[in-house]
């Protein structure tokens, strides 16, 4: 009942996105970038979610369009996975260590796009995978997630000095906020205004 797939085609990239809130089997995540792949493969395990990502773009451009299209591909399905939020949890968050990092995130399903993104880099951070995949992206997926889906998120590095500890922390959050905020407890949608 709450499963979706998703398509976006530009000059730029063609992406396909396959989400079902209910969880099940995930399949690939494909994007061309391999770090990038296994970030968004820990945010559907971590979430509870079958998830499967196809993308193609000009990465011999930059990764910008792709990390960025896939963003909004899968907001957009999560959008169109929750409908209209009857009797969804609504709030989350929760704090992830992995290893010497630690990162905070907190969520609300609330029909209003806000990102706060404050995830402190090493100053000698590096490109992780071939082709790379750059740091700094990671905010530009959120950005484009959250303006798509319609969410707040709050992400918040608490400690950490290995980039990639960081970044995986940080999927592995929202994968977690997610999978409590998108569960159903109730039989109205939490909102004094009626809607969300």
């Amino acid at each position: 009942m709450r499963g979706v797939t998703r398509t976006r085609a530009t000059k730029e990239t063609r992406v396909s996105v396959s989400l079902d809130l209910e969880g099940g089997e995930s399949g690939e995540v494909e994007t061309g970038l391999p770090f990038f792949d296994h970030m968004v493969a820990q945010l559907g395990k971590h979430g509870g979610l079958a998830l499967s990502v196809k993308a193609v773009g000009d990465l011999e451009v930059d990764a910008h369009h792709t990390v960025e299209d896939v963003g909004i591909v899968l907001g957009e399905a999560l959008a169109e996975a929750l409908g209209d939020k009857m009797g969804v949890r609504r709030f989350a968050s929760i704090a992830v260590p992995l290893d010497e990092s630690l990162v905070e995130v907190a969520l609300d399903l609330s029909g209003r796009a806000y990102l706060s993104y404050s995830v402190a880099f090493p100053l000698d951070a590096v490109p992780l995978g071939n082709p790379a995949f750059e740091p700094q992206l990671a905010e530009e997926f959120w950005r484009a997630f959250v303006t798509a889906s319609q969410i707040t998120l709050h992400v918040r590095s608490i400690a950490g000095r290995n980039t990639h500890h960081l970044l995986e922390a940080s999927f592995k959050a929202v994968g977690r906020a997610l999978r409590d905020a998108v569960r159903v407890e109730g039989h109205a949608i939490p909102s004094t205004k009626g809607t969300l």
